[in-house]
């Protein structure tokens, strides 16, 4: 197991490859064999929005789809403006971390166009 690399996500070398894919039993997180370490760039590429524009952190955004927010009955509006966006590194698939009234959230860039 000296040869699989640990979790990007948790950091614990507890991982185990499945199809083309390595997984992560302790936190869930799965990432591509291929390209982990050859293909840098598109891993960390840039996040764009639902228009394939690049975000960046400070942006302004709004949403272009209602969101149910899992576990809870809250519920963010189509036409949200969101300021002040963050991107932080190794966030997966939800990269953008943002603060609205109903509280501070990860969300998918593709769900969001740039204001």
């Amino acid at each position: 197991m000296s040869n699989l690399p640990a979790c990007p996500q948790c950091t614990l070398e507890n991982t185990y490859p499945d199809g083309s894919n390595y997984v992560c039993p302790d936190c869930g997180f799965e990432w591509p064999q291929a390209g982990a370490a050859t293909e840098g760039e598109v891993a960390v590429g840039p996040v764009k929005d639902a228009n394939g524009n690049p975000l960046a952190d400070g942006d302004t955004v709004i949403l272009i789809k209602d969101l149910k927010v899992k576990g809870s009955s809250i519920v963010l509006k189509k036409g949200t403006k969101i300021k002040a966006i963050r991107l932080p590194e190794g966030a997966g698939d939800h990269a953008v971390d943002c603060k609205t009234d109903q509280g501070a959230f990860m969300l998918k860039a593709e769900f969001m166009k740039k204001a």
